[in-house]
């Protein structure tokens, strides 16, 4: 018996075994034309095994690219595309540089600073004051969102000015409903709680009608069978 401990590394798991002792035969091979129509074989087969590659954009690209993984890039084949390399595989990516940006008001973000110097940058009083009216209501907004109260328009307008040096100043009230899954919660579960009562009266009811109607249908039914008993006794 051969166990798995005396075995070589499988090298892709998902194509088995029998897949690599095969492509471990094509190194064996001589004939390049024979090796060749192997190749060829061992790649239809590789495609039968895992028929979700199928839906994969260039799947027999992939397919010979792992067919070169498996031979550890010995096999000497010729492919309809590039060969890959032991290099290219290893090859690290270049680093992705990462936005260094560190806001003055965390809980406020990024975006609302540079909202705020584009309003600071313009020279139109009507879209200055349409800015600032817009960045009150977004800072009322992440308020509402992290606190249970609702903040005054007071500090509202108290930290734009910390934020703008007094520089903008919003005049419409910001009018932000502050969002209680509680309170919400019960308003469904009241209104749920009135129409189950309204309806299960009228079920009850119904009910109630459909049982004497059968009780008093089924009594008519006693009667009439009692009655034809007693004639038939009497003659």
């Amino acid at each position: 018996m051969e166990y798995n401990t005396a075995r070589s590394y499988l090298i892709m798991r998902e194509y088995g075994r029998h897949i690599q002792k095969m492509v471990d035969h094509l190194l064996t091979i001589e004939d390049p034309v024979r090796r060749q129509q192997n190749a060829y074989a061992v790649i239809e087969l590789m495609g039968f095994l895992n028929p979700h590659l199928k839906n994969v954009e260039d799947f027999r690209h992939k397919l010979w690219d792992h067919l070169f993984l498996i031979s550890d890039f010995k096999l000497e084949v010729e492919s309809p595309y590039p060969i890959p390399t032991r290099e290219a595989l290893k090859a690290r990516p270049d680093p992705l540089p990462y936005p260094k940006r560190y806001p003055k008001f965390s809980h406020l973000g990024k975006n609302l600073e540079l909202v705020i110097d584009k309003a600071l940058a313009e020279e139109n009083p009507d879209k200055r004051n349409g800015f600032a009216n817009a960045i009150a209501y977004y800072m009322k907004l992440a308020y509402s969102n992290w606190h249970k109260d609702q903040v005054h328009d007071d500090a509202i307008q108290g930290e734009l000015n910390a934020i703008t040096k007094g520089q903008l100043e919003f005049t419409n009230t910001p009018h932000v409903k502050a969002f209680r899954p509680q309170q919400e919660s019960r308003e469904r579960g009241g209104g749920y709680g009135k129409q189950q009562r309204k309806f299960g009266g009228h079920r009850g009811n119904n009910n109630g009608g459909g049982n004497n109607n059968r009780n008093d249908n089924r009594g008519g039914g006693d009667n009439r069978n009692r009655h034809n008993n007693n004639k038939k006794r009497f003659k």
